[in-house]
């Protein structure tokens, strides 16, 4: 019994909403159509303008960026070629100080007494002198050619000009104080006496 009472009251509720739908208006399509509506889509002309915007603004961050990395490479290489600079001259200064001291002890070897030429002392001084030469020649110091060369003015300098049998004219005679060279560079010309033309 209470099954049926169930039954009939949904009946009921049923014929209820069917009826109350019957009796409302149909959706307005229209006015849904509206409130969902696409925003408005641009013109190709105005999509075609903001294309060529973009590109030219990319364009020209891509020319920025070719420049900045430019700039960038060209102060790498200065910094480098500066820095060598100062390397390559602080080098030239430390082996320009020491020439002078090549030369003396190129002088004491010249004025060894003839009983001490094989001394022990003698020789430990000779090797003193090769290891500062192979110290100088690994730098890249070669001494500047001199006798019997013709006179160069940027590798010789002249204390003297004089009249030599024997000797042509601008020919070296003799060598005062030798020149030195590091690489391509004098460091220090030849002190030189040139024979002149009688």
């Amino acid at each position: 019994m209470a099954r049926t009472l169930f039954a009939d009251n949904c009946r009921k509720a049923c014929g209820v909403i069917s009826k109350t739908m019957a009796d409302t208006d149909p959706p307005n399509n229209e006015s849904i159509d509206q409130s969902i509506a696409a925003p408005e889509l641009p013109s190709m002309d105005e999509l075609q303008e903001q294309l060529a915007q973009a590109q030219a603004q990319a364009s020209e961050y891509l020319d920025q960026a070719r420049r900045a990395t430019a700039d960038l490479s060209n102060a790498r290489k200065r910094m480098q070629r500066e820095m060598d600079e100062v390397r390559a001259s602080a080098s030239e200064r430390v082996l320009e100080r020491l020439l002078p001291v090549v030369d003396d002890v190129e002088r004491a070897f010249v004025n060894v007494p003839a009983g001490q030429v094989d001394s022990d002392w003698v020789n430990g001084f000779r090797m003193i002198q090769r290891k500062l030469w192979s110290l100088l020649e690994s730098e890249g110091v070669t001494i500047v050619p001199a006798q019997g060369q013709p006179f160069d003015p940027g590798i010789h300098y002249a204390i003297t000009h004089e009249e030599a049998e024997g000797f042509e004219d601008g020919q070296i005679i003799a060598e005062v104080a030798p020149g030195y060279r590091l690489n391509d560079k004098v460091l220090r010309p030849a002190m030189v006496r040139v024979a002149k033309g009688a």
